[in-house]
This record gives structure tokens, C-alpha cells and sequence, in this order.
């Protein structure tokens, strides 16, 4: 048993440590690809891949996503007599926390699954080889678009996230409990500040860097055969779940803290 846990901790440890050996090779090419018209036509199909085929699944989770916070908000509030302002609870769920991870998994099921099993079907038939052979870094050529794609997509996917759940919110706001449509925007517009949008936006940013990375390192390692490419496709899958989940707690707890040392306790209601 010990021996089983020794290996299976020295074996974890190895692969954290290549990820980040990969994490340095891919930012050591970013800079300089990102200067390049080619390194862009390359990532435009991947743009539409991570957004336009994302879209419609992201906008409706976030849509029922706020049904349901909307649903489930509104009996406390209006015990306490705050349902005007039932807007402010769905959409600062949404925009600091909700949106990002939900954007960030979808964008993880949807689209890393993919990439991880595009790169790896590229490596089992020795197209990756055929890149070194050639004198091109496959890093450079696979890695950096398909990581640009996820790391700028991913914060407007969660816009439109944040944009579909708080209209989900209006909507039982409104038509199902007949609460005004004017307080329930003024609130949420008195509400919701800067600083809420940039949390947001700097963890979905976290989330899609962390997807890319995730994803075609596991594509690049995936063991031979269709069995292998499967394997690292649900591997990537699950790893970028796992960093998801832990990078929204290290920053929350971060930016949470951050914000009170600036500015003080900022109340919901």
C-alpha cells in the first residue's frame, strides 16, 4: 500500500512539474507569436469553435441558471421585505462567481475535450513528429492559438452567461411575481460596480488560460491508440474541473480580501 501511494505521489508530482515545464514553453512563445498576422489566421476557426459553438449552450445554463437563483431568492427576501431588490442577489452570483465557473466549465466540456483529442489523434499519427522534423515548434503552431482562443473567448462567453441569467432573474421577477421592472434594473445597476465586472473578468481570463494549458498539454502526452486519446480527453476534462474550482477559491478569497482592505464592507442590500 505504501509503495502503491509513494509511486502514484511521485507520478503526480512529475506531471505537475512537466505542466509546468509546458506552461513555460507555451508563454515563452506567446509574445512573439502574438505580434504575427499568421499566429491570428491560425486561431480564427479555433475563435469560432470556442465561441460561436459554445454560445447558444452557455446562454442557456445562464439563463436557467438565474431562473432558479430567482426562484429560490425570492422567498427570504420578501420575508424581510428586499424583493425589489431580488436583481442584485442573481446578478452579483452571476458576475463574480457563477458566470466565470460556469463559462469556464462549459468551455472545458465543450471545447477541451476537442482540443485535447485534436492534438492527441495529431500525435498518435505522428503529424507532431512531422512538425519537428520540419523545423517548427509544435508548441508554437498547436498550443499558442488554441490557448489564445480559450483565454480571449471565455471572459465573452461570460458576458453573455451573466447577460441570459440576469434577464432570467427579470423574468421571475417581473412576470411571475409582479414585482416592478424599474426597481429591479435600479438596483441591480446601483449594485453591481466596477470592481464586481473586473473579479469577473479576471477569473474567467484564469479559467480559459488554465483550460488551454490543461488541454493541450494532455494532448500533446496522451498514450498511443484511440483508447489513449479518450483516456486524455476525460483526464483533460476533469483536471481543468479541479483548477477551475481551486483557482476560484485562492482568487476569491484573494480578491474578497483585496476589496475590504481598499474599500470596507460592501453589503448586498
Amino acid at each position: 500500500m505504501l509503495s502503491v501511494l509513494g509511486s502514484r505521489t511521485i507520478g503526480s508530482l512529475s506531471s505537475l512539474g512537466n505542466i509546468g515545464v509546458f506552461s513555460w514553453q507555451l508563454s515563452r512563445w506567446l509574445v512573439p507569436s502574438v505580434i504575427r498576422w499568421r499566429t491570428w489566421a491560425r486561431s480564427m476557426p479555433l475563435f469560432y469553435e470556442v465561441g460561436n459553438r459554445t454560445l447558444p449552450v452557455i446562454m442557456i445554463t445562464g439563463l436557467f441558471v438565474g431562473l432558479v437563483l430567482a426562484v429560490q431568492s425570492y422567498d427570504q427576501l420578501h420575508a424581510a421585505g428586499f424583493e425589489d431588490r431580488m436583481g442584485v442577489l442573481v446578478s452579483m452570483s452571476l458576475v463574480q462567481e457563477l458566470g466565470p465557473v460556469l463559462a469556464g466549465v462549459m468551455v472545458a466540456g465543450r471545447v477541451g475535450g476537442a482540443l485535447t483529442a485534436e492534438i492527441g489523434t495529431m500525435r498518435v499519427t505522428d503529424q507532431v513528429a512531422a512538425l519537428r522534423v520540419m523545423g517548427a515548434d509544435p508548441i508554437r503552431h498547436l498550443a499558442v492559438p488554441r490557448f489564445l482562443a480559450c483565454l480571449l473567448l471565455t471572459p465573452l462567453l461570460t458576458f453573455f452567461c451573466d447577460v441570459c441569467g440576469s434577464l432570467g432573474g427579470w423574468f421571475v421577477a417581473v412576470v411571475m411575481k409582479g414585482i416592478p421592472s424599474s426597481p429591479y434594473w435600479y438596483y441591480v445597476r446601483d449594485a453591481i460596480v466596477t470592481w464586481d465586472i473586473m473579479v469577473g473578468l479576471i477569473k474567467s481570463l484564469v479559467f480559459g488560460g488554465a483550460i488551454g494549458i490543461i488541454s493541450c498539454y494532455k494532448g500533446f502526452n496522451c498514450r498511443p491508440g484511440a483508447e489513449g486519446v479518450g483516456r486524455a480527453c476525460t483526464e483533460s476534462f476533469v483536471i481543468s474541473f479541479i483548477a477551475i474550482l481551486a483557482a476560484d477559491f485562492f482568487l476569491g478569497t484573494f480578491l474578497s480580501g483585496l476589496y475590504r482592505a481598499l474599500y470596507g464592507f460592501k453589503s448586498v442590500v
